[in-house]
This record gives C-alpha cells, sequence and structure tokens, in this order.
C-alpha cells in the first residue's frame, strides 16, 4: 500500500483557519493591503471576511496565494 500525501500545501485546512492565521501574523491593517478587498480594509472582522472568501473566488485565490508564501514564516 502506497503512502498517499497530499502535496497540496492547503489539504486540511479550512479557509477559517486561513483568515486568523494571517490575521494574527498581519493584522488587518497589512492584510488589506497586500490582498485589496473591502473586507480587510472597512470594519474588518474574521466573520465577513470569511463571508466575502467564500463567495468571492478570485479574492479567495488570492488570500490561499499570500497563505502558502507566508507558511514558512508561521514556524518561526
Amino acid at each position: 500500500m502506497q503512502n498517499s500525501t497530499s502535496k497540496d500545501p492547503l489539504h486540511g485546512i479550512t479557509l477559517k483557519s486561513i483568515v486568523e492565521q494571517l490575521v494574527a501574523y498581519y493584522g488587518f491593517d497589512t492584510l488589506g493591503e497586500l490582498v485589496k478587498i473591502k473586507c480587510f480594509r472597512d470594519n474588518p472582522s474574521v466573520k465577513s471576511s470569511l463571508t466575502f472568501l467564500r463567495k468571492t473566488d478570485w479574492a479567495r485565490q488570492q488570500v490561499e496565494e499570500l497563505y502558502v508564501k507566508t507558511i514558512p514564516k508561521f514556524s518561526k
């Protein structure tokens, strides 16, 4: 039997976890500069961000790409 580990860095990680970790690392101010979406700039919250990101594929993709680039920094 083969060991089938996923090469997808987002495998098993929820969108909520991604947003919470990015907010904890960058804060909403910096996150709003890195990913130019209104839910990170105007009256931001994790809940409103998740609602928007679940409906908007291009924004979710940008957040996921930022997360993948930031993963090595989380372990430091």
